[in-house]
């Protein structure tokens, strides 16, 4: 892996409690890198907000992008039995719902999982 730079996509999941405002809370982020067909993430433990009232509604959601970015059919349903690529871009679909993916940006690094580290305190913190 001496040198090797691995070019990725990564996008920013957010809480947008109440749409209609537009306020919103970095949750996780979400990154892909199709040459090593890798799609990973990190998210908050737990969605603790003052304006969102129902921490175990917003938990549930959390799991099922957790379970559509690893790939869990169980939890994810058949959305986390496609391929990396399309899972990714799904979950970076623009939506008017509580969860919604920011713009998709472009990096690169010389390992995958510490980025995703990285960009989630960047982020996130």
């Amino acid at each position: 892996m001496s040198g090797h730079w691995f070019e990725y996509d990564f996008a920013v999941l957010r809480l947008v409690p109440r749409v209609h405002r537009g306020e919103c809370y970095n949750v996780g982020v979400m990154v892909y890198c199709a040459e090593e067909r890798f799609l990973g993430g990190r998210f908050v433990p737990e969605v603790r907000v003052p304006e969102a009232m129902d921490y175990e509604l917003l938990g549930k959601y959390l799991r099922g992008f957790e379970a559509v970015l690893a790939g869990d059919e169980r939890v994810g349903g058949p959305i986390a039995g496609l391929s990396c690529s399309e899972r990714f871009h799904w979950l970076c679909a623009p939506r008017s719902d509580v969860f919604q993916a920011g713009a998709v940006h472009h990096g690169r690094c010389r390992e995958l999982d510490c980025v995703i580290d990285e960009l989630f305190e960047s982020f996130v913190g």
